[in-house]
């Protein structure tokens, strides 16, 4: 929610391209991680989707980066988004590398 509400303060110009993008990579994250669980009995499905997961965490990373550097959003808010993107990602890679304690 906190990149919707950020969103809504970038120019109108942007509101179809990095607005849609930020908005869509960031909201993939969570959606792929609740097929993910969905998906728990099969392993290998469920890594693939937590693989893509990582993917949006990571785009997500880059549109923020873009933000910044655009001026619409200021460092402080960057450094705490990415804070916990970096956190997000370092839980996505140890349930990449650790499957089993979430597989049935």
């Amino acid at each position: 929610m906190e990149i919707f509400l950020l969103t809504k303060t970038f120019p109108k110009e942007e509101r179809f391209s990095l607005v849609d993008q930020i908005r869509r990579s960031s909201r993939s994250i969570c959606a792929n991680l609740s097929e993910a669980w969905a998906k728990r009995r099969y392993e290998k499905v469920f890594i693939n989707k937590l693989t893509d997961c990582l993917g949006e965490e990571f785009e997500t990373e880059t549109w923020l980066k873009y933000a910044m550097d655009c001026e619409y959003i200021t460092e402080k808010d960057f450094s705490r988004l990415m804070h916990q993107y970096e956190e997000v990602r370092k839980m996505l890679i140890s349930m990449i590398h650790s499957p089993e304690k979430f597989c049935k």
